[in-house]
């Protein structure tokens, strides 16, 4: 199925590499026809690097969510791009070090209310921040992990995602008036930066902090590296496919969040 995004807008945020989950659902979006502008910040020309290997190159604009002013100028700054926008691809989080890696008993205050702004309550703030864009209704889809179930090493950052859920739930009741949906997309473990970051092993575990036991948990099986079954599932949400549904995570994962600790292919081969 092919122009799913034609004639929408999107607004991108969290390309980084062309390794991001967000680097490849705006390519994705892009070649289901939408038009994408991207948000970078700090060094801003690492990201227009990153845009230029898009099928189209898209404009970047700056944007740090902790920066108020920043996020209340922000749709007069995407405005001479694009006089709408029809979805949003919330890709932000960060956890400082102290956040992560064991260290949850030893955290901070202020590295916790860090890991909890940048990653959960950026989701608010940058959908308040395009609502003067959002007057058509449209799409809201952020990036999620698992927040059921305690990962090793992954600390506060799994708190945050679990605010992330919660706050999903709730933008959804807030924006369903407007017709504007709020979904997630809860991830198996990729091989981005942000993962790196987690465990320094982790290009030579899969990805960290969880290991390559995640393909065999998987009943579809996982691959760390394939970045496409998570960009895919974006576009469908951002697109006009799921147009009653808000307010819910779906997992792209392989299955595993449904799997309990016994991996399902080692389970088959027992049971065959």
């Amino acid at each position: 199925m092919m122009g799913l995004l034609n004639g929408k807008t999107l607004l991108v945020t969290g390309v980084i590499t062309d390794s991001s989950i967000a680097f490849h659902a705006a390519r994705a979006a892009q070649e289901q026809g939408a038009r994408v502008v991207l948000t970078g910040y700090g060094r801003l020309s690492l990201v227009q690097r990153i845009a230029r290997r898009l099928p189209e190159p898209a404009p970047v604009i700056e944007l740090d969510v902790t920066d108020a002013e920043q996020l209340a100028s922000l749709a007069d700054r995407v405005r001479p791009h694009a006089d709408r926008i029809d979805g949003v691809l919330h890709s932000v989080a960060f956890a400082p070090p102290g956040a992560l890696d064991g260290n949850f008993l030893t955290t901070s205050w202020d590295e916790a209310a860090t890991t909890f702004r940048i990653s959960t309550y950026s989701l608010q703030a940058l959908t308040s921040a395009v609502l003067p864009l959002m007057d058509r209704g449209g799409s809201v889809v952020g990036l999620d992990f698992d927040a059921s179930s305690a990962w090793s090493g992954y600390d506060w950052m799994g708190v945050a995602k679990a605010g992330l859920e919660s706050c999903t739930r709730y933008l959804a009741s807030h924006l369903g008036a407007r017709g504007i949906r709020v979904n997630l997309v809860a991830a198996g473990p990729l091989l981005t930066m942000a993962a790196r970051n987690i465990s320094p092993t982790a290009e030579s575990e899969g990805a960290a902090p969880f290991g390559s036991e995640w393909s065999e948990r998987s009943p579809l099986g996982w691959d760390p590296s394939d970045f496409e079954p998570v960009a895919r599932a974006c576009v469908a949400l951002l697109s006009d496919l799921f147009p009653a549904t808000t307010g819910e995570i779906v997992h792209v994962d392989g299955g595993a969040h449904a799997i309990g600790d016994r991996p399902a292919r080692l389970a088959a081969e027992v049971a065959g």
